[in-house]
């Protein structure tokens, strides 16, 4: 069971004045002996308790905390150095250079520095030079070593610290980016197969009676996608279910793009494939290349219903080049929120490819390159 800070606090002062007493009671407390040789247990103990009340401050208010303990250890000193009383300054001393402010560390820093040279001159002036050596040795123990443990504890900390929200961040950033990766999925099979279907199945249904080979070839490609969107939706939870990450669901090809030309089609474009076959391509760019076809496609049935469209794919020495071109069109236009072309340009720049889509005279134009 882990204690509250304070609950803690009280039972380690409390340990430290129980020592104190035992040490007093033995004997065992001199570091430096009395000046007249018989001073009163009675002060020592109320010096040993001021210094523990002092120490009880020691997380809350450092500060006062040595402000306590050094009026304490003052007069401690004045009697005769002790060793609770010192013990409970060490202990005070460590634990505000440890949790107290930047500045009240350097402070703490620069004290005990001075401290050390200023009573080690200060032996060397009044006495030999190896009595100033084994007091400098002395405070140095007492002063420097509790405060540079605690400099060297603290830093530790700090880095820890550093590193672990280094960590969340790179915890957040690659949820982040796995958010937008299965968002930018989900857009592409929605975006592109439904839509063709609620296009087509509106196609069906504006018919007139009489012409059932129509309705027919409109019905099947209904279906294909409705098939389609279900196995990609499938292949998606799979990844999003498998024990090893998957770069990318491996369930469309750039060499199936003559099913979105026949989709495209049923749904009312005038549309022609060129280079239907452009080979075996990396993954990410098969993919890649795959769903943006798909989309322009999409955004043209939307955007431009009726309107002569090309696709062209051609693979170049380095380079995989995808071009979709549709006539711009009067009259009403599918809404759309942007999010397409957002989904295109990303999927290009995953695979380190260009991508520009825009007007080029009465056309709309979408390119990309992909390296090979």
């Amino acid at each position: 069971m882990q204690l509250r800070p304070n609950r803690r606090d009280a039972l380690i002062v409390g340990a430290f004045f129980a020592v104190g007493l035992v040490a007093y009671g033995l004997g065992l407390d001199r570091v430096t002996g009395d000046r007249d040789g018989h001073t009163p247990m009675g002060v020592r103990v109320a010096v040993l308790a001021v210094a523990c009340a002092g120490q009880l401050l020691r997380h809350r208010a450092p500060v006062a905390a040595l402000g306590v303990v050094g009026v304490a250890a003052a007069a401690d000193f004045h009697l005769g150095l002790s060793m609770p009383v010192l013990m409970v300054g060490i202990d005070v001393l460590f634990v505000a250079t440890l949790d107290g402010s930047r500045g009240l560390r350097q402070v703490l820093v620069g004290l005990v520095a001075a401290a050390t040279v200023g009573v080690t001159a200060a032996v060397a002036a009044i006495g030999d030079w190896r009595l100033s050596f084994y007091t400098g040795l002395q405070v140095f123990s007492l002063l420097v070593v509790p405060v540079w443990w605690a400099t060297n504890v603290r830093r530790h900390r700090e880095s820890a610290e550093q590193v672990a929200r280094i960590a969340e961040l790179d915890r957040r950033a690659a949820v982040n980016a796995e958010r937008n990766r299965m968002a930018r999925d989900l857009h592409d099979v929605v975006a592109g197969h439904m839509s063709a279907i609620a296009i087509q199945s509106e196609a069906v249904l504006s018919l007139r009676s009489g012409d059932p080979e129509t309705a027919r070839a409109v019905l099947k490609s209904v279906r294909e996608n409705s098939v389609r969107a279900l196995a990609e939706m499938r292949t998606m939870i799979d990844v999003l279910r498998a024990d090893e990450p998957v770069d990318e669901p491996v369930a469309v090809r750039l060499a199936d793009a003559g099913r979105l030309v026949e989709s495209a089609a049923a749904a009312g474009l005038d549309v022609e494939l060129r280079g239907a076959d452009p080979g075996e391509l990396p993954v990410g760019v098969d993919v890649a290349a795959y769903r943006i076809v798909q989309e322009a496609l999409t955004n043209a049935v939307k955007h431009a219903p009726g309107a002569r469209t090309s696709v062209a794919l051609e693979r170049q020495v380095m380079r995989l080049v995808v071009v979709v071109r549709n006539d711009v069109v009067d009259g009403p236009r599918g809404t759309g929120t942007g999010t397409g072309l957002v989904s295109m340009a990303e999927r290009a720049h995953l695979v380190g490819g260009v991508f520009s889509a825009g007007l080029d005279g009465a056309e709309w134009v979408v390119r990309a390159e992909f390296p090979l």
